[in-house]
């Protein structure tokens, strides 16, 4: 069967971003049917190069061929949502009212809802329920899974995988490319290599082609000092007759400095876990919380912000009808007991809505719990990277940002920098300092708050939504920074595969008030909790059977139920053990401020070397009190039974 002509093609085509050329002979073809990821470094022209696929944007030298009648639909990073309700703003395209209305509900949006006041998730399930009722030819999705929780990224999968148009995708989502995609475009150096296999092939054969690329390079470089060498060795001797050489030279080494030109600029990541936490971090007991409802019929928790735009928004499985009813009290999480020691990599899941970010603040001290308690473990040096991004105005510089007290320098990790040498660390050019951050791309104000955040020492790392807008080359040196820090860390993200790598445990929230705890990452989590995070999910048959058997068979014989407690000794022991829990951590930081004065071990070594034993037997003191509190509290809970 002859091979189909490709929808939309590109030959040969250069673009010029100001000084700087941002393709260089870029050749791609989106063929019928295919469903094909674009992927490349931020700041590689991703976005650009579908513009130039759309045709919104002339390139300055080369072809764009497309066949006739070709029908396109494009959902950009950050869609600009239209109209007084979702239904007029969905169907304001090609689309036929009743077929715009199925799609909105599809994504679990209510046609008649305002356009005002969206949330992130609201925004970008809106924009894709207007691309797919536009039914297509080629479809153009530009980092479509940001905001969407796990439900709804699911929903988006299976939808591509069953449509019928070709689709051309920039992501940064690993498990949403592998699920979805069959073909891979690499946007490196200018110009497009491309894949013809699944993302889920892709980083066995980029990793080859980058070898075999430095192989070259360093035999150009090789046959450059070679030829210099010979050259100026019979330069003298054979003037008139080296002038081919000195051509040839010249020319290798302009061949040299045009590939170093496209060799990227490594991102520099570092983290300081900080002094040693108590081995407890966090202990949470029957901890729960829940949404009041206010006059409107909308429910929020008092303390939280409701702020458009905010990822943490209902989703399909959370959405209540605006115009319904709603009950006095909606329950986020309830009942949550469990504890984080050091060490510990916490895994926070669930669909948008569900409460992840409001159990973080909670965690933390920032919400008081409706019920229960949260203990915090000594010594704690928490830094939280907020999904929200506050702190950051749009009119603020990237170097305001970075030196909020003023000045030219920041302190990394107790180490003064001065701020251009540490923006440039993080891949930000010496002329982004001045630019407002309204300027900086989705990817470049994500790198710029971990930039503040990872400047901090920290023995407890709150990472929500991380992996927003960063590319794959940020996303892997991220992973690779957490899997060699020694502190906790607490992840909320909808990023399965984030998930996967990182956690030893799960706790997931399902929108409905339920909430529970697995060991390892996302995918152990759905293996033993089927179903928990679908709306509405029913037992499976043999679990109904099973309950039918439970419900006719006799209601067994109660024993009379026995009330134990802890041995007065044991008692005694727990009160003590929580007296030295609170004030071990004062007498290890009143050691650690004689030990930070830089004369004292010139001017009285003994002095030195007794507080710094005093240090450490205060620190080894506090390990053992927490644990034989941990032994003493499972007891007392065995017992209570």
């Amino acid at each position: 069967m002859a091979a189909r002509p490709p929808l939309v093609a590109l030959k040969d085509v250069r673009l010029q971003d100001g000084q700087r050329p941002l393709f260089d002979g870029v050749d791609l073809a989106v063929e019928p049917r295919s469903r094909a990821a674009l992927v490349g470094r931020n700041g590689a022209g991703k976005s650009t190069l579908m513009k130039v696929v759309m045709g919104l944007i002339e390139p300055d030298s080369g072809d764009r061929s497309v066949q006739s009648a070709t029908r396109f639909a494009y959902v950009p990073q950050e869609p600009l949502i239209t109209g007084e309700t979702l239904l007029d703003y969905a169907s304001s395209g090609e689309a036929e009212s009743w077929t715009a209305e199925a799609w909105l509900a599809t994504f679990g949006l209510d046609p008649a809802k305002s356009t005002r006041g969206l949330s992130g998730g609201e925004t970008r399930r809106a924009a894709l329920a207007k691309a797919f009722a536009e039914e297509p030819d080629l479809l153009l999705l530009d980092e479509p899974t940001n905001h969407l929780d796990i439900l709804a990224i699911e929903l988006l999968e299976n939808e591509l995988i069953s449509a019928r148009f070709a689709l051309l995708v920039v992501s940064h989502d690993r498990a949403f490319l592998n699920r979805v995609t069959d073909t891979v475009h690499w946007l490196e150096g200018r110009r497009v290599r491309t894949l013809n296999k699944g993302f889920v092939q892709f980083d066995e054969w980029s990793t080859k082609v980058l070898e075999e690329e430095a192989e070259s390079l360093r035999r150009l470089t090789k046959t450059i000092e070679r030829e210099t060498a010979t050259f100026y060795s019979s330069i003298t001797a054979r003037r008139s007759r080296n002038e081919g050489r000195a051509r040839s030279l010249q020319a290798l080494r302009a061949e040299r400095a045009e590939k170093m030109k496209d060799v990227p600029r490594e991102l520099s990541l570092g983290v300081d876990s900080g002094a040693t936490s108590g081995k407890l971090v966090a202990e949470i007991k029957g901890v729960s919380k829940w949404f009041d409802t206010v006059a409107s019929g909308e429910a929020r928790v008092a303390s939280e912000t409701d702020a458009p735009q905010q990822a943490d928004a209902p989703s399909p499985s959370s959405l209540a009808t605006r115009h319904s009813p709603l009950p006095s009290r909606r329950t986020l999480f309830k009942n949550l007991t469990t504890r984080i020691m050091r060490g510990d990599r916490l895994g926070i899941v669930g669909p948008n809505g569900a409460g992840k970010t409001t159990l973080v603040k909670t965690l933390l001290g920032e919400l008081a719990p409706d019920e229960g308690t949260v203990r915090m473990g000594a010594n704690l040096e928490p830094v939280y990277l907020d999904q929200s991004r506050e702190g950051l105005k749009s009119d603020m510089t990237l170097w305001d940002a970075l030196t909020p007290g003023g000045g030219d320098s920041i302190l990394v990790r107790g180490v003064s920098k001065h701020v251009a040498a540490y923006a440039k660390e993080f891949l930000f050019s010496e002329a982004q300092l001045r630019q407002p951050i309204s300027t900086l791309s989705g990817g470049e104000r994500n790198r710029l708050l971990l930039a503040r955040a990872l400047a901090k020492p920290a023995n407890l790392l709150i990472l929500d939504e991380p992996t927003n807008d960063l590319d794959m080359d940020t996303l892997d040196k991220l992973e690779e920074l957490l899997e060699g820090y020694d502190g906790t860390l607490i992840l909320v993200s909808h990023d399965r595969d984030f998930i996967d790598r990182l956690s030893t445990s799960t706790l997931a929230l399902n929108g409905r008030g339920d909430i529970v705890e697995t060991p390892g990452g996302w995918t152990d989590f759905i293996r033993q909790n089927p179903g928990f995070l679908q709306p509405g999910a029913t037992p499976r048959p043999q679990d109904k059977a099973a309950a039918q058997r439970a419900a006719e068979a006799p209601p067994p014989a109660v024993a009379p139920k026995k009330t134990a407690k802890l041995s007065f000794k044991d008692a005694h022991r727990l009160k003590e053990l929580e007296t030295l829990i609170d004030t071990l951590p004062a007498q290890i930081a009143k050691h650690d401020t004689t030990l930070a004065d830089p004369t004292l071990y010139t001017r009285d070594p003994k002095a030195f070397d007794a507080a710094m034993k005093a240090a450490e037997k205060a620190r080894a003191d506090l390990d053992a009190a927490e644990m034989e509190w941990l032994e003493l509290e499972e007891k007392k809970a065995a017992l209570a039974g």
